[in-house]
């Protein structure tokens, strides 16, 4: 069995025109987070809890526009739409589990500034290497554990011949709205995983920087306070461009067909696997100090010559 993508419905004249700032995005994303990942790993200064989530955050990104931009950048140059049933499945498995694991990790990095101002002097010990290690472990684990039964979900279903996705790459949904049985176990399945797993951790992120307000507002100096407070402001930013097109995308592909243009929400898709990538790197490297420290130590030699 195989499977047609047909990119972004009702816009395929303009594929072309669309995949210029796509694939601008998705070089710009393998280029900065590829980079940040250098610079950490090679760097001692930036061995720390919360630059090394950082790097895993940035690998995610890496990993997320590479399972998706090349297909999509193909459909649209070369027209090569087609793509194998388990070819179709994999990408599936590989984007919902990226996501699941990446929503984990924003979760240990809303801990890591919870811990950084609320408990400064306990830091460097309760946020070990150690415990770092096992953070990222359990969310890989996690993820591999909500997102291995969609696998089961799709190959479960009878497929009668429809065979044409409207899309650009291959999601849960989109697979399993091809079959001729019933579906409700996916649709069901699908919105548990949103609201058990990537909700709860949008709970605990919003329950860490509550704490986290209540401790700043209690430090008498302004200067300290916006000082704490901006040592958080990248994590805010990254948080938004992730979780807002991630649900948008989410909700508008189960509820949102009467009332939102499907090429809107497959355009919204697409941009999803490559801007938050893109942007991540570039948000850090400006409101992050010390990474833009490294950054002109690492180009000065080139600057000197």
């Amino acid at each position: 069995m195989s499977y047609v993508l047909i990119g972004i419905p009702g816009l395929q004249d303009l594929h072309t025109w669309i995949s210029i700032p796509i694939c601008f995005m998705y070089i710009v994303a393998l280029v900065g987070n590829i980079f940040l990942i250098f610079l950490i790993v090679t760097e001692r200064s930036l061995q720390e809890p919360m630059y090394l989530l950082l790097s895993m955050l940035a690998l995610a990104d890496v990993l997320l526009s590479t399972a998706t931009a090349p297909k999509m950048l193909a459909i649209f140059w070369f027209h090569s739409m087609g793509i194998s049933f388990g070819s179709c499945v994999s990408q599936m498995f590989f984007i919902h589990f990226i996501f699941v694991a990446e929503s984990a990790i924003l979760l240990a990095m809303a801990f890591d500034r919870y811990v950084a101002i609320c408990y400064p002097l306990r830091y460097t010990a309760i946020l070990t290497s150690s415990v770092i290690g096992k953070i990222v472990i359990a969310a890989v684990v996690r993820s591999f554990i909500i997102c291995f039964p969609f696998i089961f979900l799709v190959h479960r279903l009878i497929y009668c011949g429809r065979n044409i996705i409207p899309h650009s790459y291959c999601e849960h949904m989109g697979i399993a709205r091809l079959a001729c049985d019933d579906i409700n176990v996916n649709i069901i399945y699908g919105l548990t995983v949103a609201l058990l797993s990537t909700g709860m951790d949008i709970v605990f992120i919003i329950t860490s920087y509550t704490m986290i307000l209540c401790t700043v507002f209690q430090i008498p100096s302004w200067t300290a306070r916006f000082k704490a407070l901006n040592t958080c402001s990248s994590h805010i930013c990254v948080i938004l461009i992730f979780y807002a097109p991630a649900f948008f995308s989410f909700f508008a592909h189960r509820f949102g067909d009467k009332t939102i243009p499907h090429h809107i929400h497959i355009l919204v898709a697409n941009l999803y696997v490559v801007v938050p990538p893109m942007l991540n790197p570039i948000i850090y490297g400006v409101k992050t100090k010390q990474i833009q420290d490294q950054v002109v130590l690492f180009f000065s030699p080139i600057n000197t010559c």
